[in-house]
């Protein structure tokens, strides 16, 4: 697509919090949020993001706004609290527009929403028994909600947005992990409904982060079937480990498709080789127009607010790594 290079140098949205941030206090929080734009726009990146700060967790914009949902006390091991399904969603507002509206009036740097998508909610929070009939019924009423947001983000000069399943990428192995609450073929159909939007201005992306780690091997026939039927018009895919199965998950991106590649690992402070990834991306380049790419980390640097992958400094340095790897890639044409 044409205009990728408005886009080139991605994050996926959350970011180290300042110390003693507390959402309790909104004064604070805003003016964290001032500060990470101008955080970004230092590090060249060319998306901004309120850094997920207003928030605990990446999930919590929905469960922020969204009546439905009941916390419990349960804990997982990459310290997301549980919430689970007690009757049909209803959004109680808008779930990220208003801090959205806030970016694009901050800097003419391309504003970006991160939200979950709402198969990966309904995998995880429906409960048999509990409010709604099926986990699919409880995935489609959020995929309405979600779908309504991204309309009202785009109406609000958002022009990325993107949507996380940490699930679906486990499904793609030819031993794939247990989807959770929601089949494989039903969180497609649930996901392809929320990215639906028949009138895409111009620059607009809505792109899909189907999960953090690439599978031990791919199933070409159930990948092809995620990029089909799931109407994403960027991939954000792992690449950070050099491993044939993230080259063989970019191989089967249709022509055309905008992919973003996580070429920097988020979970550990070390720095990447750049004639290694130069190699990586030299090996896309083969098979894909790398004009249709841009480059991120491999990951959020704090999915949990509470629980940061990296210091602030080591965020830092992966950040201005990634910078640099693009401008290895497509020189200073962004």
């Amino acid at each position: 697509m044409a205009d990728t290079f408005n886009y080139r140098i991605d994050h996926h949205g959350s970011l180290v919090r300042p110390p003693g941030l507390s959402s309790e206090d909104p004064e604070s929080v805003t003016q964290a949020v001032t500060e990470g734009v101008a955080y970004q726009r230092r590090l060249r990146s060319t998306v901004v993001t309120d850094g997920d700060f207003p928030r605990e967790d990446f999930r919590s914009a929905v469960f922020d706004a969204v009546s439905g949902f009941r916390r419990t006390d349960e804990v997982d091991s990459e310290g997301l609290v549980r919430w689970t399904a007690e009757s049909l969603p209803k959004a109680n507002g808008p779930l990220l527009a208003n801090w959205s509206a806030r970016l694009a009036d901050q800097t003419v740097i391309a504003p970006k929403a991160s939200l979950p998508s709402p198969a990966y909610l309904a995998a995880t929070t429906y409960q048999e028994g509990l409010g709604p009939t099926s986990a699919r019924e409880l995935g489609e009423a959020l995929a309405e909600i979600i779908q309504s947001e991204i309309a009202l983000l785009v109406s609000r000069g958002v022009r990325l947005i993107q949507l996380n399943n940490p699930l679906l990428l486990g499904q793609l192995d030819t031993d794939p992990a247990t989807p959770g609450a929601l089949s494989f073929e039903d969180a497609l159909a649930v996901d392809a409904l929320a990215v639906r939007l028949e009138d895409r201005p111009e620059g607009v992306r809505i792109g899909m982060a189907p999960g953090w780690t690439a599978p031990a091997t791919v199933d070409r026939a159930r990948t092809e079937k995620l990029y089909d039927e799931i109407g994403a018009d960027r991939w954000i895919l792992p690449f950070d480990q050099g491993t044939p199965t993230e080259l063989a998950l970019v191989r089967a991106l249709p022509e055309g498709r905008d992919f973003c590649l996580g070429v920097v690992d988020a979970t550990t402070p070390d720095l990447e080789d750049i004639d290694a990834v130069m190699e990586r991306m030299d090996a896309v380049s083969e098979f894909k127009d790398l004009e249709d790419g841009a480059v991120s980390p491999s990951r959020g640097f704090a999915d949990v607010g509470s629980r940061p992958l990296l210091s602030a400094e080591d965020q830092r340095r992966k950040l201005v790594r990634v910078e640099t790897i693009a401008r290895y890639c497509w020189g200073n044409e962004f």
